[in-house]
């Protein structure tokens, strides 16, 4: 399938309902029938270390499939139904994808965030009420075995604990050394409440088909936490059917059987998860996942392109914060194969999206999703024009309306007009989006279309625009923080009246943390002071501010609650002038205007600069900027 306009969309929609579509119904099924067409086919590779001649393993379909009913098999040894939940910690590797898949077709699987404090991590295991959990052995370097441990002691529903020992993937001499200096853990944190095991030698013992009989029609298979920042995160909750549209959207339009996939995002993110793997499960690519951070890892980005070429890769899956750290690479490889890049989870600056297409001559695929909706809501259109900055138009089945609330009601925008984006696809499990009823409440319009808290606007073309966000929330690289965290933190404080935390843009992160602050009369502390009380008292590194600016008053709403686009703009004003002044160009923002099209847009004073002088400091920043009339 082919998708170039809105009319190709609306043409793939009309040829018969989705309810119609011959798609899997289950994961088991999915996965069983690319095995069947593609039995030697490669379907997952991963390599513990970075370098291109490193040491890979591979799976093809055929044995992938194999693995993953010995590990479904092995969670119903252990008391998993269909209604129980199989919770994993874990870096990327093939034991990554085996539990991800074994877990769905067992019971429910609920991937957990590694970098999350072990207080965050044990409210998620409390809250579904996890009765497995695959985690790492104790390993050099990470304390992801550690942390897991600590929460395991407040989880009481935790049953068996199986361990994933990555020294598997090493060779002499690094595997002889390991052993050698594996952090100890203490005996108290192996629990008498859970039994701990070797997740490999357990998986060799289950029979290598199906041992018992797959779900008989659709059901929830996935829990996955939205952020993690604060005591008690959100669980979202994913049918199989909300899987298969992903797998199907994916696997139809994106990517097909000779794709060779660069993904280093993490599988406890959905972008990877359905997005990436299920639309592999769906049509037999093959997915390649380097070192267990993924990006994150340790010589990733220096050996990233020739990975690329020793992978032959047709398709790379990143965001903008791997496409700025990629292009301060040379392109030092043959990376003829590489037809596609796909970039989610935050606005792409302009400049970023033009560097990345000139270094590589490959045009990157702006795209929408998020964990409520199982995941894809738009993107680009692969064979037709793609609006940079905008996140493209809705994909099939996707209905997506913009909204306004008014007294009498939701209120559909008008062409242009921003409001609170709304979607309805198979993906939104409406009505049941959390696992906790009172988080559903005031979620949907109508009943059906899921109100996301971005704010946006759709043009004459059908294309989606984010202007903003109704919510507050920060996204740092893509990773969700809520301000209330930082703002309950500030508060604590015995000199602080008023706090607000917001995102200040950043040229690495998209944006990052950052407080303003109006004291209590008559008290005195400096910022640094502050930044100090953060660092104790805001438990997710990723959360802590970067900067904090105390006001003589916070500027507020009537009702006194705090005002914060005037912080955003007073953050924009900062960080802008401040790139403009370190680079030498006389330029400065004198006002940032909230543009109906385009949210918040600093204007600039040019004090004898041009326009490609101030374009090359702030071409980075995903906020656009003018000359001021």
């Amino acid at each position: 399938m082919s998708i170039a306009n809105m009319a190709d969309r609306n043409a793939i929609e009309n040829e018969m309902p989705w309810t119609e579509r011959d798609v899997p119904k289950t994961l088991y099924e999915m996965l069983s029938r690319t095995a069947k067409t593609h039995p030697s086919n490669k379907a997952v590779s991963f390599q513990i270390l970075s370098g291109p001649t490193d040491k890979a393993e591979t799976l093809t379909w055929t044995q992938l499939r194999e693995k993953s009913c010995q590990a479904a098999n092995l969670f119903r040894s252990l008391g998993v139904t269909e209604k129980d939940v199989v919770a994993f910690i874990l870096p990327n590797c093939n034991e990554t994808v085996l539990t991800l898949l074994g877990g769905a077709i067992a019971g429910i699987v609920n991937p957990i965030n590694p970098l999350l404090e072990p207080e965050q991590i044990s409210s998620i295991l409390r809250e579904t009420k996890a009765k497995v959990v695959v985690t790492l052995k104790p390993f050099p370097k990470t304390d992801v075995a550690q942390k897991t441990a600590e929460a395991v002691r407040h989880a009481p529903d935790v049953d068996t604990v199986l361990e994933v020992d990555l020294n598997r993937y090493l060779t002499p001499p690094k595997s002889w050394i390991v052993p050698l200096i594996r952090p100890k853990m203490a005996d108290k944190e192996h629990l008498a409440h859970a039994d701990y095991k070797d997740f490999n030698k357990e998986l060799a013992k289950q029979p290598k088909q199906l041992a018992f009989a797959d779900s008989t029609g659709d059901r929830v298979a996935f829990y996955f936490h939205t952020g993690g920042t604060t005591g008690m995160p959100k669980v979202a909750q994913h049918k199989y059917s909300g899987m298969v549209y992903n797998g199907w959207v994916g696997g139809e339009l994106l990517l097909g059987p000779d794709d060779n996939i660069m993904c280093p995002l993490p599988l406890f993110h959905v972008m990877a998860c359905h997005v990436i793997l299920m639309a592999a499960v769906y049509c037999g690519s093959h997915v390649i996942f380097p070192t267990p951070q993924g990006y994150r890892g340790e010589g990733v980005f220096d050996n990233f392109w020739k990975l690329n070429e020793r992978y032959k890769t047709t398709f790379i899956v990143t965001v903008p914060t791997a496409i700025a750290a990629s292009m301060q690479r040379p392109v030092d490889a043959d990376i003829s194969t590489v037809k596609k890049a796909f970039s989610g989870s935050a606005p792409l600056p302009l400049e970023l999206f033009k560097r990345f297409e000139k270094a590589t001559g490959v045009t990157i695929i702006e795209g929408y999703g998020l964990t409520e909706a199982t995941c894809l809501v738009s993107g680009n259109p692969v064979d037709g024009e793609k609006k940079v900055g905008s996140i493209g138009i809705p994909f099939p089945y996707t209905d997506v309306k913009i909204y306004n609330q008014t007294p009498d009601g939701p209120v559909e925008a008008a062409v242009d007009e921003i409001g609170e984006i709304c979607i309805s696809n198979p993906g939104v499990f409406a009505g049941n989006t959390y696992t906790e009823a009172e988080k559903n409440a005031d979620l949907y319009y109508n009943g059906t279309h899921l109100r996301t808290g971005d704010l946006g606007r759709i043009d004459p073309d059908g294309y989606l625009w984010i202007t903003g966000r109704a919510k507050d929330l920060i996204i740092r690289g893509g990773h969700n923080i809520d301000p209330a965290e930082i703002e309950e933190a500030l508060l604590s404080h015995d000199a602080v009246a008023f706090a607000g935390a917001i995102g200040q843009p950043d040229l690495h992160a998209g944006e990052i943390p950052c407080a303003f602050v109006e004291l209590v009369e008559g008290t005195s502390v400096s910022a640094e002071e502050l930044l100090e009380h953060c660092s104790i008292h805001v438990h997710e590194r990723a959360a802590r501010p970067k900067h904090i600016t105390i006001l003589d008053e916070l500027p507020k709403t009537a009702v006194g609650k705090v005002f914060k686009p005037d912080l955003r703009k007073n953050a924009i004003t900062r960080i802008y002038n401040g790139a403009l002044e370190e680079a030498g160009v006389p330029a400065r923002v004198v006002s940032v205007i909230d543009d109906k099209k385009r949210g918040l847009v600093a204007q600039l004073a040019p004090n004898g600069s041009d326009e490609a002088e101030v374009s090359k400091v702030l071409g980075g920043f995903t906020r656009p900027w003018e000359w001021a009339a």
